[in-house]
């Protein structure tokens, strides 16, 4: 999904998508269930190339992991981004709405993950091709059901948010509570689609991006 971006942003920014393990070319590789070993295991491996300014941007559970690998690079004394660009998430001292996932049945966390919407329906027609994806799915929910917020200082780098306005998951006033973990300021964009309105409303997400690179 990210990978083609590139070709819409300004030619002065380079596009560097992160591919976590447990999927698509990584699929054999053993997904992180949790976020601080994701985390820190990301900041070792990123460091070498924060030799330039530079922005994060995650959406969903990626906000999550901006988020805490921006926390750990402080932790580390690294160069931290310029902005975080953080999408879809609500802010991380809030309180999970929806009922946790973990420890459900493949049945029934498969039916949980069919009412989001973010998948294919065609895709649970083909079991071999459900349990391929099945454990990266479940231990993504692992790692967001299981997030414990750990109060810390601000983060100097400024915040722009992207919210859906048709989000079931997450309000925009969520969204827009990360300002709470910036003192470099905020920013709030509003987007007229669901929680994968970084498919729907893509043009429009990707000139926003380009504007506040620019």
């Amino acid at each position: 999904m990210f990978r083609s971006w590139g070709a819409s942003m300004p030619t002065f920014v380079e596009l560097c998508p992160i591919q976590l393990p447990g999927r698509e070319n990584r699929l054999s590789d053993p997904p992180f269930s949790a976020i601080d070993p994701l985390v820190d295991r990301l900041a070792n491996e990123i460091l070498p190339w924060l030799d330039k300014p530079y922005v994060l941007f995650g959406h969903s559970m990626g906000s999550l992991i901006a988020f805490e690998l921006t926390r750990a690079l402080r932790r580390k004394g690294a160069p931290l981004p310029t902005q975080l660009l953080l999408s879809a998430h609500r802010a991380p001292h809030l309180p999970i709405r929806r009922p946790r996932l973990i420890g459900l049945s493949d049945e029934a966390f498969l039916e949980a993950i069919k009412s989001f919407g973010g998948t294919p329906q065609d895709v649970f027609a083909i079991p071999d091709l459900v349990n391929m994806i099945l454990p990266a799915l479940r231990a993504d929910f692992s790692v967001c059901d299981g997030y414990n917020f750990i109060p810390d200082e601000p983060l100097p780098c400024p915040f722009v948010l992207y919210a859906g306005r048709q989000d079931s998951e997450v309000s925009p006033q969520e969204v827009e509570a990360w300002g709470e973990h910036s003192s470099g300021g905020t920013k709030l964009r509003i987007f007229p689609g669901d929680h994968f309105f970084l498919r729907s409303d893509r043009d429009l997400l990707l000139r926003a991006m380009a504007s506040v690179l620019a």
